[in-house]
């Protein structure tokens, strides 16, 4: 029982992390404009993990290098 929790310690550290560098990314990422990013740190920051990926699946994956489109 004690490897199981452990396991859950080992997870929920490492979404945490992935959680702090989606904040981080979106802060240093150029947007179109000042209020997207702000929206974006809104959602990350009050839906957490879901947030975090929706975050990863929309915006990082699509344009990795924080370019704004034009």
């Amino acid at each position: 029982m004690a490897t199981l929790g452990m396991v859950g310690i080992v997870v929920g550290v490492l979404i945490f992390i992935f959680w702090i560098l989606m904040i981080v990314d979106c802060a240093k990422r150029s947007f179109k404009n000042d209020a997207e990013k702000i929206v974006w740190i809104i959602v990350l920051v009050l839906l957490g993990w879901i947030g975090a990926l929706v975050y990863y699946l929309v915006i990082k994956m699509s344009n990795p290098q924080g370019l704004s489109k034009k």
